[in-house]
């Protein structure tokens, strides 16, 4: 994390706020608050994050003290014992958690959805349970998607009644983060094949949980395989999936966006740092020193600029997203309608721009550099992998058809949609 103080300042007792750095202006006048309390864990995160991507250490650690800080339930209202923070104030404390290390944003995407959930539904006992459930530090990770020959119009996962019992069955891939929670949510059909979630502690009997991610990037998510055998379900943790936050996948795709941001944000640290480092030159260079070369110091300002734009988008997509929150339980369909329309169509269209700033900048990187910043120890090579790898999760192609039928036809965006093989 850059927490240079800008030259122009000789306080040493100043702290550094958000716009300080020329990130923009912070989102609430709350906001420098809530982020110098999580900013010393951040630096820590960050001392060691090339550190783990190398050895391949899963955050478990780092985590822990997020979640010990009360990083998980800062969408969780005051008065059921969160921090109560905005989503603008949320997705901005999410990039710069992501600037010392996207896996561990990533890996709390789930919990993150699953609180947000809480946080906006309507007062009552599943409320009251999972809110108090998290404000005690409890952490949620997720188990949805199903691969291989699973079908696209629902769950082969399901939970079945047995001698008195629920029982939950199936297996998922992409199960990001269970390996570091308590409980996992898991997307299954009932008895009726009603698309239902249902909640189950991850070290109950029958719950394994395998680290078998094996992408090129985010490798430390633990984004691979769970397998559910006769998991017992309390009734009180099942719920409808119609009866979920419908600003739901703009604000999964949100916190992907906010990531990317994150990403933008330590690459231009990186290779900032490099090249103020840099002794070796070529013959040919503008200047004896990278750190004088003015077309170096091009590279190095675009990257910055488009890490900068990235977080102003994040940003903007924010503010459509508080307003569609803000409408659920309201009242008034229509205009819920129209906010979540809007909301989606804000996080597509964010979407397709964030991602190619973020992955041409880690290209682009490298033109300030020379070969050997290519060395495996340096781990440079992973701002593009996981840039690359979080872009792949949710094509940009499907999103920028949407937002052209959108715009040419008038059609409004699906607020849900699945992976799967069809029927036919």
């Amino acid at each position: 994390m850059n927490i240079a103080k800008p030259r122009q300042s000789n306080a040493k007792d100043i702290p550094v706020s958000h716009s300080d750095l020329a990130w923009g202006t912070s989102p609430t006048p709350d906001y420098e608050t809530v982020a110098d309390r999580f900013r010393p864990i951040f630096a820590r995160i960050a001392e060691t994050a090339v550190e783990r991507e190398l050895a391949r250490r899963l955050p478990v650690e780092e985590i822990g003290w997020l979640q010990a800080a009360g990083f998980g339930a800062l969408r969780l209202p005051r008065a059921e014992g969160g921090s109560g923070v905005s989503l603008s104030d949320f997705l901005v404390l999410l990039i710069e958690l992501s600037e010392a290390d996207s896996n561990v944003t990533q890996s709390l995407r789930g919990h993150f959805g699953f609180v947000e959930e809480i946080a906006t539904a309507l007062p009552g006992p599943h409320r009251s349970r999972w809110a108090e459930r998290i404000a005690r530090g409890a952490t949620v990770g997720i188990a949805w998607t199903e691969i291989g020959a699973a079908g696209i119009e629902g769950f082969s996962t399901r939970v079945v009644r047995k001698d008195g019992r629920l029982l939950l069955n199936g297996s998922k891939y992409y199960t990001t983060g269970s390996l570091y929670s308590d409980w996992i949510d898991v997307g299954a059909l009932n008895d009726e094949d009603v698309d239902v979630n249902v909640v189950v502690r991850r070290d109950a009997a029958g719950v394994d949980v395998v680290d078998d991610w094996d992408g090129f990037g985010q490798t430390l998510t633990a984004s691979g395989t769970t397998h559910f055998t006769d998991v017992e379900v309390d009734p009180l943790d099942i719920l409808v999936a119609d009866e979920k936050f419908r600003h739901a996948t703009g604000f999964y795709q949100l916190v992907h966006l906010a990531t990317l941001a994150g990403i933008g944000r330590a690459l231009t640290k990186d290779v900032a740092t490099a090249v103020a480092a840099r002794r070796r030159t070529f013959s040919h260079a503008a200047a004896a020193r990278s750190s004088q070369d003015p077309q170096v110091l091009q590279v190095v300002g675009r990257v910055r600029a488009a890490a900068y734009c990235a977080g102003a988008i994040v940003l903007q997509a924010a503010r459509a997203l508080e307003a569609a929150a803000s409408a659920r339980h309201s009242g008034d369909e229509a205009a819920e309608d129209r906010l979540n329309a809007v909301a989606e169509l804000e996080s597509a269209q964010a979407q397709a721009v964030v991602t190619s700033l973020v992955l041409d900048a880690a290209n682009a990187a490298f033109d300030a550099l020379s070969a050997s910043a290519t060395r495996r120890p340096n781990g440079l090579d992973r701002h593009w992998r996981n840039a690359r790898t979080l872009s792949s999760h949710n094509p940009r192609i499907y999103k920028d058809r949407i937002v052209g039928d959108f715009a040419v036809n008038g059609t409004l965006p699906p607020y849900q949609w699945r992976i799967g093989t069809p029927a036919s």
